[in-house]
């Protein structure tokens, strides 16, 4: 098997983190080396002992001097800080990629203290849990999950970065940053904070009413919160960093969530019907495409 990148760095050991190292391990040559390093000593610690990764660094500058491929699984609201620390210590033509959910705010933030003669590649892996921290990684998180590459034009470093990609299982696509963060804020984004607000909601009613919310949760309640359960603080820079492309859908969605309450409210039957009838094709047309 063709070894693209010989030496692969990563930085931030939480669920997306230790499934890259997971799938490395699982579909990579073990001639591939791995170099491990988070900012928090028990993930290290964690990491190491589950022996995913050929080297655990406790020195940030020791996990990115060697590596050809340095991919950046950490919060968006810590690229900044993180990459002002790594640029010095980068070798010529290493190649810099994250895993951030957003990307306008990341390619401004990472973009200034890359080196000229290293390159930075945004990229987004389209998968995930509700499940935070090194012991939620698993190698098949990414198998048939879109893997979205930020760029104007293919380069050699592009394709490079989507055959490594590939070969964790991910269906590689390109687009555009500013698609990226407008598609991601409907996708994605917006969808966590309606389950944050309903969970929130749900825990200001009154004290017995908020009880047997909770004794009673039925699987749709369950279901549909599932996500309120994800990392606060990668959601909070997400919204932070986002908040142009969220505030736009979610005046969308406020303005379909008034409608149909006019039409709960007139009790006009055709209308729900045919809302919830169209809103339900496009649900199985999404299971059929395999992401659900």
């Amino acid at each position: 098997m063709t070894i693209i990148f010989n030496k692969v760095s990563i930085i931030g050991l939480g669920l997306i983190g230790t499934s890259i190292l997971h799938a490395i391990k699982v579909k990579e040559d073990q001639k591939v080396l791995t170099f491990a390093y988070d900012i928090n000593p028990e993930h290290r610690s964690i990491v190491s002992e589950m022996k995913i990764a050929t080297y655990v660094c406790d020195d940030i500058k020791e996990t990115v001097q060697e590596a050809d491929l340095i991919i950046l699984a950490i919060p968006v609201g810590s690229m900044k800080s993180v990459a002002n620390l790594i640029a010095p210590h980068l070798k010529p033509e290493a190649l810099v990629t994250d895993t951030g959910s957003t990307k306008l705010s990341v390619i401004k933030d990472v973009m200034s203290f890359i080196p000229t003669n290293n390159y930075f590649i945004p990229s987004h892996p389209l998968a995930g849990t509700e499940y935070s921290g090194p012991r939620s990684g698993f190698s098949a998180l990414f198998e048939n999950r879109y893997w979205l590459i930020v760029c104007d034009k293919e380069t050699k470093q592009t394709k490079e970065l989507a055959l490594f990609f590939k070969k964790l299982g991910s269906i590689v696509e390109t687009v555009n940053v500013d698609y990226h963060d407008r598609i991601l804020a409907i996708t994605s984004h917006l969808p966590h904070l309606i389950a944050y607000t309903i969970v929130g909601t749900a825990s200001d009613l009154e004290s017995d009413l908020k009880n047997d919310v909770i004794k009673y949760s039925a699987s749709g309640f369950r279901d549909f919160t599932r996500i309120a359960s994800s990392d606060p603080i990668m959601w909070r820079d997400i919204f932070v960093n986002n908040s142009e492309a969220v505030l736009e859908m979610l005046q969308r969605f406020n303005e379909d969530l008034s409608d149909l309450q006019k039409a709960i409210r007139k009790k006009d039957g055709e209308k729900l019907h045919s809302f919830f009838s169209r809103t339900k094709s496009i649900r199985e047309r999404i299971i059929d495409a395999g992401q659900s």
